[in-house]
């Protein structure tokens, strides 16, 4: 077969839709951090929706990958068209494909390859917007506080080396120190990473460092540059190598890195924006005043039962969250978990009905179409459960609430850390604090082997990890916090992930 690329658009087979309109039009108004799956997957869509429903083609994309060259020679050769497949199930369990090609993706630059070329296009007079999906891990900062992480290695290489900067933070204030050298327009600097807050989060970390490099700087972004907090969700697999030869044969053309998502999209995102925006509520998004309560809500719902899943489902060798959801013990548990400890501490939203968020949630992960694995959810958990779980037992203990099932989750993420699953295999831990977790691990672990009294035991191993304060704040040495998470390690610990599950779901029955 032919390769993806405009010259061999038109032979793409009938059913796959595609760009119809000049792509040479397009101008790159649009910078992204991250140019992984999730941006292509829904940025990108959305935007392609926003542009061709109101003929403007001031919004084209360059997409910036900021660790490793493989997206951009995969997209390069085909002048970044790209795949995006949409799966799911009928009401019989048969599995569907709808399949788009994608042309809003205009340029794409690796950072450290030409961090110069990329800290260019963040100063170009036409970029309006820098947007970011970074991860969690991405923003150099301390997960418990949001405080900029000063000494973190990125952050310290780009105080010295501006012309080459490493973090995220650093292209953005030094793209935007050329900008304002240059007297071009401000511009919006738009977060779609899970985190609460994630404009004003982004905005404090920028400023900070801004302050260091040049207060006249710092008081010029802070004036005139815009941060809009948004929440973004969609479920959105890592490609394997059978879906890009399933999806190549689909379309009837060689597509090298094709991206994978869910029917299900939501955007609700602040209207903030100091330079124009795409009308992308075109495409389903959805300008609000103020989108802490979406944030809140998609924080503790979605990520905070998905990373709850993931751990317990990795320790029981449950592979993908289809399988694990459709143990019954696990959607009970998530279901109760969803009812009774998360939703009592979301914020009031007109209309939502939250049984009825649940319920479509929990039909989203059982999507069997995905096969989205838990490992891949698993990673990075020192920077996602301040954001998805903490927050949420932080209100419970306040108002003097029980953190039964809350507790479990952070307990299989601590039982997780050890790096063998119930029938003892091996995995690996991928987490930018790795090194330090695994010494906490070692040290818990110790604590735990110097008493032989089993009531004391796992009591000694929480504290000790939950000790670990860039991870658990002000949680750390809250006694009921502690005693509620040992409970629950025991439990892992000489019963297993399905006892424990059931056991958990006969205690709250009685």
């Amino acid at each position: 077969m032919d390769r993806l690329h405009p010259d061999t658009l038109a032979r793409a087979l009938p059913a796959v839709d595609r760009p119809r309109y000049d792509r040479d039009a397009l101008r790159i108004g649009i910078v992204h951090l991250g140019l992984g799956a999730f941006a292509r997957a829904h940025l990108a869509p959305v935007n392609e929706a926003a542009m061709v429903q109101a003929s403007d083609w001031r919004w084209g994309i360059c997409g910036v990958s900021l660790r490793q060259p493989d997206t951009r020679d995969a997209l390069a050769p085909q002048d970044g068209l790209y795949t995006l497949a949409i799966r799911d199930a009928d009401a019989a369990g048969a599995k569907r494909e709808q399949l788009s090609i994608i042309g809003a993706l205009r340029e794409t630059l690796v950072a450290p390859d030409d961090p110069t070329r990329v800290l260019a296009r963040i100063a170009a007079p036409d970029t309006r917007i820098v947007s970011l999906t970074v991860t969690e891990k991405g923003y150099c900062h301390h997960p418990a506080t949001g405080a900029l992480n000063a000494d973190h290695p990125d952050i310290v290489h780009d105080l010295l080396h501006p012309e080459s900067p490493r973090s995220i933070v650093g292209f953005i204030v030094y793209g935007l120190q050329r900008r304002h050298a240059a007297k071009s327009p401000p511009l919006t600097l738009m977060s779609l990473d899970n985190l609460p807050s994630n404009g004003k989060l982004l905005r404090g970390l920028v400023l900070d460092l801004a302050g260091r490099v040049d207060p006249g700087l710092q008081e010029w972004i802070g004036t005139t540059c815009t941060f809009p907090c948004s929440m973004v969700d969609r479920i959105v697999p890592r490609t394997t190598d059978a879906d890009r030869e399933s999806i190549s044969r689909a379309i009837g053309l060689v597509d090298a890195w094709p991206v994978l998502g869910e029917p299900f999209l939501d955007w609700v995102i602040e209207d903030d924006f100091a330079a124009g925006r795409p009308d992308w509520s075109a495409a389903g998004a959805r300008f609000v005043t103020d989108a802490t309560p979406y944030e809140v809500l998609k924080l503790r719902m979605v990520n905070g039962t998905h990373s709850a899943l993931a751990y317990l489902s990795v320790l029981a060798g449950w592979r993908t969250v289809d399988q694990a959801i459709a143990q019954p013990a696990m959607r009970r548990y998530i279901g109760t978990l969803m009812r009774d400890e998360i939703a009592p501490t979301l914020p009031a939203l007109e209309g939502l009905d939250l049984a009825q968020y649940a319920e479509r949630l929990l039909a989203r992960f059982a999507n069997p179409a995905l096969q989205h694995q838990t490992g891949q959810i698993a990673m990075d958990g020192s920077q996602k459960l301040p954001q998805r779980l903490l927050g949420t037992i932080r209100e419970r203990l306040r108002d003097g609430l029980p953190i039964d099932g809350l507790a479990l989750a952070v307990a299989a993420w601590l039982v997780y850390l050890q790096g063998r699953d119930e029938a003892h295999q091996a995995y690996p831990i991928s987490d930018p604090l790795a090194d330090a977790l695994s010494i906490e691990v070692a040290a818990a672990v110790a604590a735990r082997d110097a008493t032989e009294d089993p009531l004391l035991q796992d009591t000694r191993y929480v504290a000790r990890l939950t000790g670990y304060r860039p991870v658990f704040g002000d949680l750390s040495g809250n006694d009921r916090f502690v005693n509620a998470v040992a409970v629950q390690v025991k439990q892992l610990r000489t019963r297993g992930v399905a006892a424990t599950l059931e056991a958990l779901g006969t205690a709250r029955a009685d």
